[in-house]
């Protein structure tokens, strides 16, 4: 299992949501990231939660955590286990009185609840081994994009704004 943090929400060439993992012992740019195709809803919950944003009702994935607070359960653990025919398979590990007790999910509600109690979010070494896409953001790309701006900045003049 590799450890992972959300690196970001995305939209696809299509407008489809792609939510992005990255090792958290990866920089930017290096190793891989793992694109999972989400719903636009539940972006949005798992922008909100990283992003703390305030919300004016609580969202799906609020109620979640408050039902686990008033059980007295915890989230400690979520894990994309498996990925078969392009459906991707999570886990959500909950500490309960009970025991541990382990729950089926969608990746993308299994994120969206760790991202809200801080639950730590893995992923199986095979999963990112088969749908895992390398990371292309380098910084050759980064220098090159600033001298490009740069040389935008150097080249443009006020009236280049006029309507």
């Amino acid at each position: 299992m590799v450890q992972v943090r959300v690196a970001g929400v995305a939209l696809d060439a299509s407008g489809q949501h792609v939510l992005l993992l990255k090792p958290v012992d990866q920089m930017p740019g290096d190793g891989y990231v793992l694109p999972i195709w989400i719903g636009q809803l539940e972006a949005t919950s798992i922008l909100v939660a990283v992003e703390n944003a305030d919300v004016p009702r609580p969202l799906a994935h609020d109620l979640m955590r408050s039902m686990l607070v008033a059980l007295d359960a915890v989230a400690t653990r979520v894990e994309v286990t498996r990925v078969e025919d392009g459906t991707f398979y999570a886990e959500v590990t909950l500490s309960t009185a009970l025991g541990d007790r382990v729950v089926d999910a969608r990746p993308s509600d299994a994120i969206a609840l760790a991202s809200r109690v801080g639950a730590a979010m893995w992923v199986a070494d095979e999963v990112i081994a088969e749908a895992g896409v390398p990371d292309v953001l380098t910084d050759t790309d980064a220098a090159e994009r600033l001298d490009e701006f740069k040389k935008f900045l150097d080249d443009v003049e006020p009236e280049d704004f006029d309507g």
